[in-house]
């Protein structure tokens, strides 16, 4: 499955950059393939093009402010998590979200 994600924090420092860590290990136990956009205090960082979020399956937010430019979204079915419970369990995180989405 193709995930794409989103992971910001309120400081946009190290909980960001944790978070998309966390993901992009946990998809080798899940066996998916995962983009992460990281939005901290550099800006964008490795954004998500309008195809990668277009042949996305599931997109995940890790996020506990704002997502910038989140039209960019607006087609897709998108669940959101904190990115604090996504650095403790980012396995469960993808699965909950496969589960809520209905994959």
């Amino acid at each position: 499955m193709k995930i794409v994600a989103v992971t910001s924090c309120a400081t946009g420092i190290a909980h960001s950059y944790m978070a998309a860590e966390a993901l992009k290990k946990a998809v080798k136990d899940t066996g998916d393939e995962i983009k992460v956009e990281i939005q901290g205090a550099m800006g964008i960082e490795n954004r998500l093009t309008e195809e990668e979020i277009a042949e996305a399956d599931l997109v995940i937010w890790a996020v506990d402010v704002g997502v910038r430019e989140k039209d960019r979204f607006q087609n897709k079915n998108v669940i959101q998590f904190g990115p604090y419970e996504t650095i403790w369990d980012a396995k469960k995180t993808i699965i909950e979200a496969k589960q809520k989405a209905g994959l």
